[in-house]
């Protein structure tokens, strides 16, 4: 195509959402004069809230930019971890990631979860409460009116897991959150929940904490070894993005678009 197209460089760590033809090292697409890199490239399945930094013959340029004919474009990944501007970081994940929003919950991570909602509904809950959507849906991370959004790699609820920390690195408070409802959890006496225990629970536990959102009660209960497991190994991932993250944040937070452009109880499982 030469000089009467653009050259669309996709890092490998991009490539796996390009069609199968797509998938080398150079894409060769058409400029119609209109449309902007950032149109290019999620023409071609990447998703923007995916996309880091953008090179146009070695210079840095937007997604807003408008290629010209023979432009040479290299198109990285996001940095790991990514600096989102949100406070507080809290995200809210699709029907097909419950699991994946239990062990946020664990990990003390605010992660608003339904197993009904729509992608509107999503859309605007992520929209207007300043969260971050996580979702493996392509085409959902496409649409223009979401602000911020994340695309969660992995098949396996720990790889997900791993994923999500490493990229964002949001702070960790375990045991702080219901993983039923999202809700905080706050310390109770034994003597006001002992009446909804088991004989065997009250005899055993005398530590007890309480959604004020929902009434679920919670102690440390036969899975506790399991889920201190992925507690463990999710600071240790927290922590190692913690140490790769940059000095200063980057010049184009990645993730953003303008808009137009319940377990067994006593178990968080």
């Amino acid at each position: 195509m030469g000089e009467h197209g653009v050259s669309l460089r996709f890092d490998e760590d991009l490539r796996f959402f390009l069609a199968p033809r797509n998938r080398r090292p150079s894409v060769q697409v058409r400029r119609d004069g209109t449309s902007t890199l950032g149109h290019l490239v999620e023409a071609l399945g990447v998703p923007l809230t995916e996309v880091g930094p953008l090179l146009a013959a070695g210079r840095p340029v937007a997604a807003s930019y408008r290629p010209a004919d023979g432009d040479v474009v290299e198109i990285g990944p996001v940095t790991r971890p990514q600096r989102v501007p949100l406070t507080p970081l809290r995200f809210v994940l699709d029907v097909h990631l419950g699991t994946l929003a239990r062990r946020l919950r664990l990990l003390g991570v605010d992660a608003a979860y339904s197993n009904d909602a729509d992608d509107d509904h999503l859309i605007a809950q992520a929209n207007e409460q300043d969260r971050v959507l996580l979702t493996q849906d392509r085409g959902l991370l496409r649409r223009r009116s979401l602000r911020f959004g994340g695309y969660v790699r992995g098949a396996r609820p720990d790889q997900q897991l791993q994923d999500v920390l490493e990229r964002f690195a949001p702070p960790l408070a375990p045991w702080t959150i219901c993983t039923a409802c999202n809700g905080r959890l706050a310390a109770v006496p034994k003597a006001d929940v002992e009446r909804e225990l088991q004989p065997g629970t009250r005899r055993t536990y005398d530590s007890f904490a309480r959604c004020p959102a929902c009434g679920h009660v919670y102690w440390r209960g036969a899975h506790s070894r399991r889920l201190a497991g992925i507690v463990m190994a999710a600071q240790d991932w927290e922590l190692t993005a913690r140490r790769r993250r940059p000095a200063r944040p980057p010049r184009r937070p990645a993730v953003r678009r303008e808009p137009g452009g319940r377990p067994p109880a006593g178990q968080p499982g």
